[in-house]
């Protein structure tokens, strides 16, 4: 998977399959192998001189201390330096965010993981499914049951995006979605259709597979977030809102921003595939986040800071209380951060963005100990190179938010992260 197919394909490729580092049997880090906030700032500012990497923003949080630093610029073209405050775009971490208010509404009985969606997208009611993957549209079956919510959080609704034999195939699936404009895969350029037309364009395809039986990336999310908003009552942004970003202060943290924050946005870079040199890409340009977008989209639509996106972090590592107020169970934080994948369905995703880890509700989940930790690690990856996880068993968060796609694959994830478990 090269760097132009992880931008253009991929709204979040896992840093340990794409760099092949982290996806390892390797012990965790230990305190044996201490290292220190400076050894970590050194490493990101060498990248940085180096011209792996533009910028970022991270935070390391332990056990309530928390520490928050800044290397790099905005922009190649600009000595403007990257600040705590800077908006970016956090592509597939909206996944987590949205997953969230599934749950909350689940917890209100407006949902219930194990119906079938058809009661508020009848859109999807009687499924077809095609013969194999690459059959003409018109060979099918009938599914053999509804697709769930819990098939939507877990990404078994039985359509989502194909990594082999190559990057999304010309088959005729895939075509027609890409015919009907419904942007199945990367973040941009976005779809051009509200909510209530996607998903009724969506309902024309026949699904891949039958649902809950295969790990298919992203395109259960998309469905996830119409759902959630026909459930609520209301559009996508308002829900997550009331129910997620004001109360937990996320002032910072939407589908769009204020012109004047909008602004703010650095400048998107991904490595020019025969050379690794990087290049601006503009397929994201501030002025799209200055309006709200016609499809808010649950898998890679937010826009967030490190400081906002922290304290949706703790209130998972918290188990669903933010300033000794509960916003979400514990019981289903607990659903959330739990691997739901069976082990011949790991051993069936195959190359793609897990790697080795397994998949909760819109989020990963480790279920070998690897060079970061032991299992139980939960979180992933934005495709325009932010990674977030906690570790609840180090009471541990760590978030780094760059705009540099190849900082997901070229070594610098792998590094970031082993450095900053063993602070």
């Amino acid at each position: 998977m090269d760097r132009r197919t992880l931008l253009t394909g991929a709204a979040a490729v896992g840093a340990s399959i794409a760099a092949g580092g982290l996806a390892t049997s390797a012990a965790p880090a230990s305190a044996s192998s201490a290292g220190t906030l400076g050894d970590l700032r050194e490493a990101m500012a060498a990248r940085v001189a180096r011209g792996e990497l533009v910028g970022m923003v991270y935070a390391v949080a332990r056990q309530g201390r928390v520490h928050v630093d800044t290397v790099g610029t905005m922009s190649l073209d600009s000595d403007q330096p990257m600040r705590r405050s800077t908006p970016f775009r956090i592509a597939s971490l909206t996944k987590p965010v949205v997953s969230t208010a599934a749950m909350m509404l689940v917890e209100d009985g407006r949902l219930a993981l194990d119906e079938p969606v058809d009661r508020l997208l009848p859109e999807l009611a009687g499924r077809r499914v095609l013969t194999k993957i690459d059959a003409p549209l018109d060979q099918t079956v009938p599914a053999r049951r509804p697709i769930t919510l819990q098939d939507l959080l877990t990404l078994r609704m039985g359509y989502g995006m194909i990594f082999e034999p190559s990057f999304e195939p010309s088959y005729p699936v895939i075509k027609a979605a890409s015919d009907l404009q419904l942007v199945m895969a990367q973040p941009d350029p976005r779809t051009p259709w509200r909510p209530d037309e996607w998903i009724r364009r969506f309902g024309t395809l026949p699904l891949m597979d039958q649902p809950g039986e295969h790990w298919r990336y992203n395109a259960g999310m998309l469905v996830l977030g119409v759902l959630v908003a026909r459930a609520a009552r209301r559009p996508l942004g308002d829900f997550l809102a009331e129910r997620i970003f004001r109360p937990l202060g996320m002032r910072q943290t939407g589908f769009w921003l204020p012109a004047a924050q909008a602004r703010r946005l650095p400048d998107l870079y991904v490595g020019d595939p025969q050379t690794g040199k990087l290049q601006k890409d503009v397929s994201s340009p501030p002025q799209v986040w200055s309006r709200p977008p016609a499809f808010p989209s649950a898998a890679a639509g937010l826009a967030s800071t490190i400081d906002d996106y922290l304290a949706f972090s703790q209130l998972l590592l918290n188990r669903g209380v933010s300033r000794h107020r509960r916003l979400l169970s514990a019981e289903s934080v607990d659903l959330m951060t739990t691997n739901h994948l069976t082990p011949q369905q790991l051993a069936a995703v195959g190359p793609g963005p897990l790697g080795n880890r397994g998949w909760g509700y819109g989020m990963s989940v480790s279920v070998t100990p690897d060079a970061v930790s032991a299992p139980g690690r939960y979180g992933w990856e934005g495709g325009y190179g932010t990674l977030w996880f906690n570790d609840p068993h180090r009471d541990l968060t760590v978030i780094a938010m760059t705009q540099t796609v190849d900082f997901l694959f070229n070594g610098g994830a792998d590094e970031f992260q082993r450095l900053a478990v063993t602070i």
